[in-house]
């Protein structure tokens, strides 16, 4: 059974989807890998990297996604190339299914079995392969990195002879994967942190990672069986906004993350609550590519408010550490296919049946079998 991964092709995207590590590991399963040449050059592998883990070298696409029966990527396939797949091919690599309807239609029209990486269930099982969970871990950590950069402030205290320093104040808005993460990075750093989460069961995540969380009442709020936050209310919506607007006026950085899973995010930053914040603050927007959480931020660009508060709204953010967020990637991609890998047969396996398998499977045999609810 031939794996192939190709060269990613969107703008500006250094990840790969496996690494030669995770060749290595599926050729001694029996697997056969073939990879489009120059695949690693972005985080440092040659093909001869690739070529002594076992895997085959591919110099023309096309032929590389014809003959493939896997295809193996980090992001969603250009609808043009979607045709040159190979007939009953198993495409696997991030969708965004609920907002891409033309491409489930399309991989459906064409009997692709397209397995989406977001909708890997969060359960014990399924750990070690939810992509989902490894990327935003990295992008917590690289939002607090970039906010440190562009601050003119350090983030720990310092005494010296020449007087004392106080400690940056972090306010991290959301305390989900990357949050957490935010929280931890920022802590190392040496930040005076707070934190919100609509989801009152995270509190002790947040305190025992030395944060302060900032209570809100905001009547009944829930979270889905996977872990992601629910919609608020317009009316608790506004109520957030006025709770974290003094909170947003201490802070030297706030980092939004909250996002609500195939859905636009919610604003829970206004102009407003910019506009009482200090010159210099710098506002990071994890949530940009999915609408935003800042009123105003733009996508892959900083703004500079008129009261000189700075707004990051850089997309793509595990892709500034490409390397780890390929080894993290690869491992997951690797996790998934050796859990549906036969050791006898070494062939993969769809298995329908199975709840991690139905939960990830958008399109099958020309049907669409994506789960909406």
């Amino acid at each position: 059974m031939m794996i192939g991964i190709p060269k990613e092709t969107h703008p500006g995207e250094q990840r790969v989807a496996i690494i030669p590590a995770t060749v290595d590991r599926l050729v001694k399963k029996g697997a056969q890998i073939a990879i489009e040449s120059g695949l690693g050059t972005t985080i440092g592998f040659s093909d001869e990297n690739y070529i002594a883990a076992g895997a085959k070298i591919q110099t023309d696409r096309r032929t590389l996604l014809r003959t493939c029966d896997i295809i193996l990527r980090v992001r969603k396939p250009p609808l043009e190339e979607i045709k040159q797949f190979k007939k009953d091919c198993i495409h696997v690599s991030f969708l965004d299914p609920l907002n891409e309807k033309t491409l489930v239609e399309e991989l459906a029209k064409n009997k692709i079995s397209a397995v989406s990486m977001e909708m890997i269930p969060r359960t014990t099982r399924a750990q070690k392969m939810d992509a989902l969970s490894s990327q935003a871990n990295l992008a917590g950590y690289v939002a607090v990195i970039l906010a440190a950069e562009r601050l003119n402030k350090i983030f720990p205290m310092m005494m010296t002879p020449a007087g004392t320093i106080i400690p940056t104040k972090v306010f991290i808005i959301g305390a989900g994967v990357a949050g957490l993460q935010a929280i931890a990075t920022a802590k190392r750093l040496g930040a005076r942190i707070e934190a919100f989460d609509t989801r009152p069961v995270v509190e002790e995540q947040v305190k025992s990672l030395g944060a302060k969380f900032v209570k809100i009442d905001l009547g009944e709020t829930s979270q889905t069986k996977d872990g992601y936050a629910k919609a608020l209310s317009t009316e608790q919506l506004e109520k957030q906004r006025q709770g974290m607007a003094r909170v947003c006026a201490q802070s030297d950085v706030v980092i939004t993350t909250a996002q609500l899973f195939g859905r636009k995010a919610p604003i829970v930053l206004t102009k407003d609550m910019i506009a009482q914040m200090k010159s210099g603050s710098i506002i990071v927007d994890m949530a940009v590519e999915s609408g935003g959480n800042v009123e105003g931020s733009k996508l892959n660009e900083e703004i500079i408010t008129s009261n000189g508060a700075r707004i990051l709204g850089l997309g793509n953010l595990p892709s500034r550490v490409a390397f780890h967020a390929s080894q993290m990637y690869s491992n997951n991609l690797c996790a998934f296919i050796e859990e549906f890998w036969d050791k006898e047969q070494k062939i993969f396996q769809l298995k329908l049946d199975d709840d991690i398998f139905k939960n990830a499977l958008v399109t099958y045999n020309g049907s669409i079998m994506l789960k909406t609810t």
